[in-house]
């Protein structure tokens, strides 16, 4: 439930921004807005807009995939309150790094729910290490997903090209595991167990 939530709030957010520029301009991840207004919210904020409706669906269909069996998964830990705190402060410790790294550049701006999705992708990833994911139709097994996701992030980061934040997705699936080290530690061993038995289950943990 709240990951339908989360997804309606996300797309109703989005298309009023598309509607309304000055929305968009004050919702978007624009360090001078934080650092000389005072605008803290933008750390959240940005989260909820998207640059169009591709970037809008991709990220909400991988949160529709995966938040579904991660939400279950804090909802008998923590409760599904848990879980929208966890979605909601991986949107802001994602972007921190990108925040910083840009807080003097009036030019840049950062916006999309990305990093909060690679928190959920990689809870999902370290509890399942062995379903599938889809990657452009190709059926791949999550832990080697996560691997190849880390390293092409990474090194696409180090280049500094493109109008895609991969810092932010590294910092998101960073927090993803982390958070859920921190919430249930005993994850830890339940996710060296499964991967040293490889069993390849059905598609998204089944």
């Amino acid at each position: 439930m709240i990951t339908l939530i989360l997804i309606a709030v996300t797309a109703l957010v989005t298309w009023q921004a598309f509607e309304k520029r000055s929305l968009y301009e004050r919702l978007v991840l624009w360090p001078p807005g934080v650092e000389r207004f005072r605008q803290y919210d933008r750390l959240l904020t940005h989260g909820f807009v998207h640059a169009d409706w591709m970037h809008l669906l991709f990220n909400m269909i991988t949160l529709y995939f995966f938040g579904g069996a991660v939400e279950r998964l804090f909802g008998e830990v923590v409760g599904p309150l848990g879980y929208a705190f966890f979605y909601l402060s991986a949107i802001v410790v994602a972007i921190l790094p990108s925040y910083l790294r840009h807080r003097k550049d009036g030019g840049y701006v950062s916006l999309g729910a990305s990093g909060a999705v690679s928190a959920v992708l990689f809870a999902f990833v370290l509890v399942n290490p062995w379903s599938w994911i889809i990657v452009f139709v190709i059926p791949v097994p999550a832990i080697v997903y996560a691997i190849a996701y880390v390293g092409y992030s990474y090194w696409m980061d180090k280049r500094g090209r493109g109008n895609i934040n991969h810092n932010a997705h590294l910092s998101g699936a960073i927090y993803g595991v982390l958070f859920m080290l921190l919430m249930e530690p005993q994850v830890f061993w339940v996710f060296l167990q499964r991967l040293a038995s490889p069993s390849l289950p059905s598609f998204f943990g089944g």
